[in-house]
Formats: structure tokens, C-alpha cells, sequence
């Protein structure tokens, strides 16, 4: 599938390779949501992961020296901001292997490393990962037994409809830019939240 090096609009020090902005999700499978085969979430730089990206980038105390993990990376983009700003090891996971090679390629591009393999971390960074009924239970079963662990948890969330908001507290909002024809805006406010 081809994509450009774009810069990420509420994160301009990161570049990602993107698809267009005048393609939507479901365009690139051809219009079509196959089971067996996940669309292409890590094509696009989703509105949760660039505020985490901006939150962890303008709060590199969040991070630094410590084991971040990005989980259900898609695009890598919390998982370099994290990079950038200083921890001390950074993994990048996802379902989908193509959203992890994907991370992977995008954090060579911005002369980081991020691993497949997390090390006990410290941080979680966790974008748009409430997004739907059936994925929203089992995120929050990990993340409070992360949080139980007492390993801190930040999620970016843009109101997709299915987040837990009483197991957490806004730390800041921001009114990230977003294709058009993957959200239908043009902004979505978009929270970074601490899991309490």
C-alpha cells in the first residue's frame, strides 16, 4: 500500500508514512471490512495517538528514563513521541503485524528505536483504543490490571463512545486535525487521560 512521509499535524517534529487525506478507512479495502484481514488503522495517525504524542512530547517527564509500551500502536506515533522525549525503552505492539512494522518503519524515519518486545513498563500510552463495544471491555481489563500493578496508565481518547471515563482523570484536551474523509471533520477534541 503506498504512503508519503507526512508530518503529524498536532505533532510536526514526528513524520509518519500516511496514506492520503482524501482516503478513508475503508477505501483502502476496498470498501469492504473482511474479518480476516484487519483494515489498515496504521495508514492513519488517529486523533487519540496525536494527543498522547503531543502530551508525552510537551511532558517528557511522563517518560523519561522509564519503560514506555505503546499498546495498539498502530501508526508508532505515541511510541516516538515517548522515544523523542527520553525513555528508556520503548515497545510498540499491536494485533495487527502490519501496525508493528509499520511502527517500526515510521520510528526509523524519525531516528528512534521501538521494539515489538515490551520490558516491564512503566508507562502505557494507549490511542483510540475505545472503539467499539466489543474492544473497549477487554482494553480496560488490561489497562486496570496495568494500572493494579501500578504501572501508569495514559490513554488519548476523542469521545469515540465506549470510554470508561469514571475509572479516569482528564489531564488535558487539545482540538487535533484529522482527515476529513476518515472521521468526517476536519478536529476532534481529544483528551489525554490518567487511569486512576
Amino acid at each position: 500500500m503506498p504512503t508519503t512521509l507526512l508530518p503529524v499535524p498536532l505533532a510536526p517534529e514526528i513524520s509518519l508514512y500516511l496514506q492520503s487525506s482524501r482516503v478513508g478507512l475503508f477505501d483502502l479495502t476496498g470498501g469492504e471490512f473482511r474479518s480476516d484481514e484487519p483494515p489498515p488503522f496504521w495508514a492513519f495517525v488517529w486523533a487519540g495517538g496525536q494527543a498522547l504524542a503531543r502530551y508525552v512530547l510537551d511532558h517528557p517527564e511522563t517518560v523519561a528514563g522509564k519503560r514506555v509500551h505503546d499498546l495498539a500502536t498502530g501508526s508508532g506515533v505515541a511510541a516516538i513521541a515517548a522515544a523523542m522525549a527520553g525513555a528508556a525503552h520503548v515497545a510498540a505492539t499491536d494485533l495487527d503485524p502490519a501496525a508493528t512494522e509499520a511502527a517500526r518503519r515510521n520510528a526509523a524515519a524519525n531516528q528512534v528505536t521501538v521494539s515489538d518486545a515490551p520490558e516491564r513498563p512503566e508507562v502505557i500510552l494507549a490511542g483510540d483504543v475505545f472503539y467499539s463495544p466489543t474492544v473497549a471491555p477487554e482494553m480496560t481489563r488490561i489497562l486496570r490490571e496495568a494500572r493494579r500493578n501500578s504501572v501508569e496508565v495514559l490513554v488519548g481518547d476523542p469521545g469515540r463512545g465506549y470510554f470508561p471515563e469514571r475509572l479516569f482523570t482528564a489531564l488535558t484536551k487539545y482540538v487535533v486535525p484529522v482527515p476529513a474523509a476518515l472521521e468526517e471533520a476536519e478536529t476532534l477534541t481529544t483528551t489525554v487521560w490518567r487511569m486512576r
